[in-house]
């Protein structure tokens, strides 16, 4: 079992930054193994696909609504990943969590879960 848990949200003006973090414990000697995911979610809507991460940190993917302004990062010895969000948007007002997967680069199944940090954009 891998307990994540995130931090960093809060409430940023547009075009600002925020830089959130998720810190693994519990079974933290695998979480090099595991391809580390952002996703957010709005209220009455979906949960959205942010950006990953593989285990080395070589390669990453964006959903295009971030593409540019988004970087994740991870630190396997620290056992955390971060997401640096720049030039916020409102739209990117939401609940970001952080999941750990295995499996497939392009289709990880994410079996672990964070609680998610509130990020909030005002216009």
């Amino acid at each position: 079992q891998v307990q994540l848990v995130e931090s960093g949200g809060g409430l940023v003006q547009t075009g600002g930054s925020l830089r959130l973090s998720c810190a693994a414990s519990g079974r933290t000697s695998t979480f090099s193994s595991y391809t580390m995911g952002w996703f957010r979610q709005t209220p009455g809507k979906e949960r959205e696909f942010v950006a990953r991460i593989n285990w080395s940190g070589s390669s990453t993917s964006y959903s295009d609504s971030v593409k540019g302004r988004f970087t994740i990062s991870r630190d396997n010895a620290k056992n955390t990943v971060h997401l640096q969000m720049n030039s916020l948007k409102p739209e990117d007002t939401a609940v970001y969590s952080c999941a750990a997967g295995i499996g497939t680069w392009l289709a990880p199944r994410y079996d672990f879960w964070g609680q998610g940090t509130q990020v909030t954009v005002s216009s």
